[in-house]
């Protein structure tokens, strides 16, 4: 059910995101923009980048939730949790997704859980990277503009 409402909140964020970041450059100029300018912007245009590998994640989850639903003819075992091994997906009693780590769960009925690869694998360091590097930029962002400030104070 979540995840009704996380797509459409990501793909808003995505475009906020990326309209501030590109936007607050686009009025300026690169070449003119200052240096905490083109770092917020940097900022705001990596976090874009990394709500839409989340939302990319999101994407697959909600194919999985849908095809995992247990009903019709190739209902059981669910389709989003069969994998080569027949034993362990024949065992299975329900699933779950978790949001962080981003992954879809399949749960057994021994009370183990295995994850299939209905997420692509990138999304998770992909993101973590950008959103590193995004909060790495609005940290330089931060501390540039107390220097400017300072600057013109004294």
């Amino acid at each position: 059910m979540a995840l009704l409402f996380l797509i459409p909140l990501c793909i808003i964020m995505l475009f906020g995101l990326a309209g501030y970041g590109f936007g607050s450059l686009g009025r300026v100029g690169v070449g003119q923009a200052s240096r905490a300018l083109r770092l917020r912007s940097g900022a705001a245009i990596l976090g874009a980048i990394t709500v839409a590998l989340y939302t990319w994640g999101l994407l697959h989850l909600a194919g999985a939730v849908i095809g995992a639903d247990g009903t019709g003819a190739s209902g059981s075992p669910r389709p989003s949790c069969r994998t080569a091994d027949q034993d362990l997906w024949s065992t299975v009693v329900d699933s779950r997704v978790d949001y962080l780590p981003l992954r879809f769960v399949c749960e057994t009925s021994d009370g183990g859980s295995y994850v299939p690869d209905i997420v692509p694998g990138y999304i998770g360091p992909a993101a973590a990277a950008f959103g590193l590097s995004a909060a790495a930029c609005a940290a330089a962002a931060a501390v540039e503009s107390e220097r400017r400030a300072r600057r013109s104070d004294g």
